[in-house]
């Protein structure tokens, strides 16, 4: 089989992979990219991994290059796994294994198809995700449905928490499958309600911005989506801050949108309907600290 996968996501199932003795005849994954602060070319996650199990590599920019094609052809796969991989699956590509193209995608389909799924499940308060294992087609994330595996999410998720389970799951999902192939006892692929269909927009720094005439309970859903990445900020006393934590609170004085109410520990901030309070914060060019250390050293630093 081939696997086709680029960052931490991808991780976990490329290792079950490996575990289950599959024989993965080459992985693909995006070429290095510039990161860090000296932007030094880097492997991505999965290419590291590979490496580090004597796998061949494929790094193409595009799958749509005849001579790519070709190249995969010769392999003969007869599975492909792609998992988080970040380029277009051509048809041409689609069409090359006996058993198809399987996507680990972290959501309950057809409920958030797209690019950000775990985010996009927290911001929006649902109260079940997971993972299914599905037979790619040339539109996005619309193919039926071999294997689902659901978990909650608790109130205190993020999206780096939830991101973490559900790469696990994803794992546990694709062994259940690889393992059920191998028996000749797949499961016939469920056919998915399209008329339910949710779009995961992906995630930008432009939105990350928290809006005050929102209600509490939206703002820090939004907090815990965007955590670790855009993470939600404000400006505050002309200091722009990330906001890592937060939670709504009821708050019986009058607390306008925006307005800021600081206890020697505490930092309230009204909103449309309740209080957000803020637990975890971080200044520009800062580090991390929970609420009560951030008000100390500010207070410090205006006596």
């Amino acid at each position: 089989m081939l696997f086709a996968g680029t960052p931490e996501f991808s991780l976990q199932p490329l290792q079950a992979l490996i575990d289950e003795g599959c024989e993965v005849v080459a992985v693909l994954t995006q070429p290095d990219r510039p990161a860090g602060r000296g932007k030094k070319l880097t492997a991505s996650p999965v290419k590291q991994l590979a490496m580090e199990n004597g796998l061949d590599v494929l790094q193409p920019a595009t799958l749509r290059d005849p001579e790519i094609q070709a190249q995969l052809r010769a392999l003969k796969p007869d599975l492909i796994v792609v998992v988080a991989y970040g380029l277009m699956v051509p048809n041409e590509v689609l069409e090359l294994p006996e058993l198809g193209c399987w996507n680990i995608h972290a959501s309950l389909l057809p409920r958030w198809r797209g690019a950000a799924p775990i985010q996009r499940a927290i911001e929006a308060g649902d109260a079940q995700t997971g993972v299914c294992i599905m037979q790619m087609e040339a539109t996005l994330d619309t193919g039926p449905v071999y294997h689902r595996l659901t978990t909650d999410i608790s109130p205190d998720d993020t999206g780096g928490s939830l991101h973490d389970r559900l790469a696990q799951m994803g794992a546990e999902a694709l062994r259940f499958c690889v393992q059920a192939a191998v028996a000749g006892d797949l499961p016939e692929p469920q056919p998915q309600d399209h008329d339910h269909a949710v779009y995961a927009r992906k995630l930008s720094k432009a939105e990350a911005q928290l809006d005050w005439q929102q209600p509490a309970r939206v703002l820090a859903r939004q907090v815990r989506a965007f955590n670790p990445w855009p993470v939600s900020w404000c400006e505050i006393g002309g200091q722009r801050l990330r906001i890592w934590q937060a939670e709504p609170v009821e708050y019986s004085a009058a607390l306008p949108p925006g307005t800021v109410k600081a206890t020697a520990d505490t930092m309230l901030i009204g909103t449309s309907d309740q209080a957000l309070s803020i637990t975890e914060l971080q200044r520009a060019g800062g580090q991390r600290m929970p609420v009560k250390e951030f008000l100390k050293a500010y207070e410090g630093e205006r006596s």
